[in-house]
């Protein structure tokens, strides 16, 4: 369970990455969930509608809209539409395969190749929130795609960095992990303890893409959790 935290993001504290009349991208915090769920907590949703409502003085309800999300645990750059003209059109972006997403992951052990392509197929079990990979296809399983690199050794991690071709439940924590590389902090997939603040080791980094409305090229890099560990990576 994620442990509550001040360093979760109210609108006081929220990391506006780039905003625009049409989108807003923030960088997300450990423990925050991006859309409302069972737990009840507030997700960062309605976080990021209470400074917009306060930032412009806007009565009444806001307008936001979810375009992808991030695992609780995770931290990184997430976007989110401001006008019910860019949701559609965001979505479709998302869609297509016309965003670049890279993330950063943290390991302990060495991976086998210094970069490789990844394919799996993936099945959720829902009881326990948590995939399995098989290593051939199966009935009912879902293609997972992912490329990753190491990019720097430190004392006692690998650097990471993952891109994907396909978005599927947990795809980089379990396709990570079944190379035998789990990512730091990640219990759930095999890490042997826990990081102190419940997070674990993987960052949304940088998102890429074509402003749907503007056509402007957009760069967005979200700065790292303020961790020794992390703080070594750059």
């Amino acid at each position: 369970m994620i442990q509550k935290s001040k360093t979760l993001s109210n609108k006081s504290n929220l990391q506006v990455l780039y905003e625009d009349n049409h989108i807003i991208i923030v960088n997300k915090r450990a423990g925050d969930i991006v859309q409302g769920d069972k737990t009840g907590d507030k997700p960062l949703s309605e976080v990021v509608k209470e400074y917009i409502k306060d930032k412009y003085s806007k009565p009444g309800n806001v307008y936001l809209g979810v375009v992808h999300r991030l695992d609780r645990p995770t931290t990184g750059v997430v976007m989110f539409a401001k006008t019910s003209k860019s949701l559609p059109r965001l979505n479709k972006l998302f869609a297509d395969k016309k965003t670049e997403k890279t993330y950063w992951a943290l390991v302990k052990k060495e991976p086998t190749k210094l970069q490789d392509t990844l394919i799996h197929w993936l099945i959720k079990n829902p009881k326990n929130n948590k995939s399995t990979a098989y290593p051939n296809e199966i009935p009912d399983g879902k293609k997972a795609i992912l490329h990753y690199q190491v990019v720097k050794k430190l004392d006692t991690y690998f650097l990471l960095e993952v891109t994907l071709e396909t978005g599927r439940h947990h795809q980089i924590r379990v396709q990570l992990a079944s190379i035998g590389c789990p990512i730091k902090g990640d219990l759930k997939y095999g890490f042997d303890r826990s990081n102190k603040d419940a997070s674990i080791s993987l960052h949304a980094r940088n998102l890429q893409f074509i402003h749907p409305v503007s056509n402007e090229a957009i760069n967005v890099t979200a700065p790292l959790p303020k961790d020794p560990v992390w703080d070594a990576c750059v």
